[in-house]
């Protein structure tokens, strides 16, 4: 597989995130990597590059609204027009994973602010430059939390099954200029996440990230969606 674009991806310094930008790197992609810890990040740039690839880091923490504009001021200089944005950056908030009822409100708030609004936020800085140039694609990664009713998955699901609809409405209002919005839930993986979350689980039963990022590339670049639409490339959280 070879694209030629530009392309950013959040929560890159780890786990799936990382692995979608190295795909997108060895596919011949300009990538902009942006998380918030900087020595992962920069990790992951010099994998990219040693493989002969293009990236970028941008340290910043998508739930923090001054960041917004840095990180799309940062990829412009960089890397120039947007064709690509993935929406990957998450957080569980605490854990072990509370009860609703035992939410904090601040914890709450925090876990809407990195899974929901950050997305929000950098879409509206990107997007209508790809409306004006009449082509782009945006990513939202989902998980199954988003669709069925897990206890102590509270923050987290609501986060991200109003990250499915912000894909569908973004879809809606921008489909006639040409941006494409995918949805896609990538199953259990065998992240620091996962692990966080259920530390009993089997990690030897779990996704390895960049098998899944090298499905999630098909999805995108091979195989027709629609625009809007909810993929799932694997069988979990």
């Amino acid at each position: 597989m070879s694209v030629t674009l530009n392309a950013i991806v959040t929560g890159a310094s780890r786990g799936l995130g990382r692995a979608l930008a190295v795909e997108l790197g060895r596919a011949g992609a300009h990538v902009v990597l942006v998380a918030r810890d900087s020595e992962e990040l920069h990790a992951a740039v010099a994998q990219i590059r040693a493989a002969g690839g293009v990236a970028h880091a941008v340290a910043a923490d998508l739930g923090d609204k001054e960041a917004i504009h840095k990180i799309a001021g940062a990829a412009a200089a960089l890397i120039g027009n947007v064709d690509l944005l993935i929406h990957n950056a998450s957080t569980l908030g605490p854990t072990p994973l509370p009860l609703l009822l035992d939410t904090e409100c601040e914890d709450f708030e925090r876990v809407l602010q990195v899974n929901l609004v950050g997305p929000f936020r950098l879409s509206k800085a990107i997007a209508g430059g790809m409306a004006l140039r009449g082509r782009g694609t945006i990513v939202h990664l989902s998980s199954d939390a988003a669709t069925s009713a897990y206890p102590r998955w509270g923050a987290y699901s609501v986060s991200k099954a109003a990250l499915d609809h912000l894909g569908r409405i973004f879809a809606a209002e921008l489909g006639e200029l040409g941006v494409r919005v995918l949805v896609v839930d990538p199953g259990e993986m065998d992240t620091k996440m996962h692990a966080d979350a259920m530390p009993e689980a089997d990690r030897a039963a779990l996704a390895r990230p960049a098998e899944v990022a090298r499905r999630i590339m098909v999805r995108i670049f091979e195989q027709p969606f629609e625009n809007g639409e909810r993929i799932a490339v694997g069988g979990g959280t």
